[in-house]
């Protein structure tokens, strides 16, 4: 086909000539894509044209301050008040610790209207007005600082932070107190444990429980190569002080045939194979749930230190720093029961142990 031809079939509005004379004024708006097309109007809000709601948003950004104030106090009551074993119910969340639940939701609130009370001024009171500002060097010149403090000062005017008194005073009492939950809990640096860390609710006499069916453990429930947990009977999930009590008296026992058992102080302390080791883990205090059968090692989940509980518990991996207390159990009355108490703390080691 013919250089004639091929230009008689393009259409003659696509033609470079056509179109530069058709659209004129789509040339120079090709030559710049970028070009600035400014800033939009600007629209006032009502509180700039109403002086009845900005006193509404006054008055709503003082009463967020004020109840974070009022939160910050309860978060004080609160930690001075409850007793740190009283648990509560509170769906769906179920039974939970009621100073945790009260110290969070106080603070929190506290926090938050802070926060609110902030942005609902600013978007409110403030002014909203863009402006724009060309780049400058990163230097600081006398001129750029002059503008600064000129520019520091003229927010401060919108801002009315001297005109709304109420916000401002408010405001500060708010962050004022907020500082004062961090001071209080200083007061969980005493007073000293006394000889809470070294004693357990294990006695002799007590019967060994199954902490998933809450029934008492016959030796005939522990077959061999499984893992069961157990705390002491009468222990209950609804008790105040369960989480303090649970997080020393968890047990975990396992069946091992008497011939693989290594430590002959193990095998006294056993009752027909079965061993009861501390379910506590005696580096930062993990709950222990892992168990190997073959090689009946324990290993805890939050840093992997390895416990053989076939030769006295003792750490045979990780960073623990001392071996797994053994509980004495025996046989009464067709149940298990505890011989005696632990011999030794358990969990991890602190100051006094020596």
């Amino acid at each position: 086909m013919s250089e004639t031809g091929r230009h008689e079939d393009v259409p003659e509005e696509t033609l470079p000539g056509e179109r530069e004379t058709a659209h004129e004024g789509a040339v120079t708006t090709a030559e710049n894509p970028f070009a600035d097309p400014g800033l939009p109007p600007h629209e006032h809000r009502a509180q700039d044209i109403d002086d009845r709601a900005a006193r509404r948003s006054e008055r709503t950004v003082a009463l967020l301050f004020v109840v974070s104030m009022i939160a910050t106090v309860a978060f004080i009551a609160s930690y001075v008040a409850i007793p740190i074993e009283q648990n509560v119910y509170i769906w769906p969340l179920g039974h939970i610790s009621a100073l945790n639940f009260a110290l969070g939701l106080t603070l929190g609130a506290a926090l938050f209207c802070i926060g609110a009370g902030a942005v609902h001024w600013a978007r409110t009171l403030m002014s909203d007005e863009e402006v724009a500002d060309e780049r400058h060097p990163i230097e600081a010149a006398p001129d750029v600082k002059a503008k600064v403090m000129a520019d520091f000062a003229q927010g401060a005017k919108e801002s009315q932070v001297g005109r709304r008194k109420l916000i401002r005073n408010t405001m500060f009492g708010a962050l004022a107190l907020v500082p004062l939950s961090g001071v209080v809990l200083l007061r969980d640096l005493g007073p000293l444990p006394g000889n809470k860390l070294r004693t357990t609710g294990w006695k002799k006499g007590i019967r060994l429980v199954n902490q998933a069916t809450n029934l008492p453990l016959r030796p005939e429930d522990i077959a061999v190569g499984s893992l069961t947990f157990a705390m002491p009977e009468g222990l209950e999930e609804n008790d105040e002080e369960f989480a303090e009590k649970i997080a020393k008296d968890a047990l975990m026992l396992v069946r091992i045939q008497p011939q693989n058992i290594k430590d002959k102080h193990e095998l006294s302390w056993s009752h027909e194979g079965i061993v009861a080791y501390s379910k506590i883990c005696t580096h930062v205090g993990c709950p222990i749930s892992l168990y190997e059968q073959q090689t009946h090692h324990v290993l805890c989940p939050c840093h992997q230190s390895t416990f053989d509980l076939s030769d006295g518990g003792r750490v045979i991996f990780g960073p623990a720093g001392h071996a797994l207390p053994q509980l004495h159990i025996t046989e009464k009355d067709g149940f298990l029961e505890a011989a005696s108490g632990f011999e030794e703390p358990v969990g991890p080691s602190f100051w006094e142990r020596g």
